[in-house]
């Protein structure tokens, strides 16, 4: 096998249905966060934000550990934190153990507006991505994307590869 996982280039086909995943993908990312936008004046980011924290050991997260649970950059989550947080749905607290490390921490403004949110959000996750599943087709979606998402898939020249 080469680097790339394949002992060949990808085929026509292959590059189609490699753009279809990324078009469904933008796709259905747009549909969500325009319906937040509208029901709930809430970014799709910044619900992620608030679930990520939610579903957190003591609800709260180290900035780099929140930019990796969003898939943002640090300087993204940072910017995206500093909202949040002039709108009381997090803080920011220093880790006890580690006086320069911060975490973030979703505060109970921001647990009520996550429990708003998510009526929005799966409303949308039931109409614009499970309205299109057939049959058994979620079950192998969700083992190919783990695959992918928990690399499963050989690093980036010059990167390390995922745990």
């Amino acid at each position: 096998m080469t680097e790339t996982g394949l002992d060949r280039l990808p085929t026509r086909t292959e590059l189609l249905a490699y753009r279809s995943f990324l078009r469904a993908h933008a796709r259905v990312t747009r549909c969500l966060e325009g319906d937040l936008i509208a029901e709930q004046r809430l970014t799709l980011a910044a619900y992620d934000v608030l679930e990520a924290l939610t579903e957190a050991p003591e609800q709260r997260l180290r900035m780099t550990e929140l930019a990796d649970a969003v898939l943002l950059s640090r300087s993204g989550v940072t910017r995206l934190v500093d909202r949040l947080e002039r709108l009381g749905l997090v803080r920011r607290v220093r880790v006890d153990t580690d006086g320069r490390g911060v975490q973030a921490v979703i505060t109970e403004r921001g647990e009520h507006r996550l429990r708003t949110a998510s009526a929005t959000h799966r409303n949308g996750v039931a109409r614009y991505f499970l309205s299109a599943a057939e049959g058994g087709e979620l079950a192998e979606l969700t083992r190919w994307c783990e695959r992918l998402a928990d690399g499963g898939v050989p690093a980036p020249p010059g990167q390390r590869a995922q745990a």
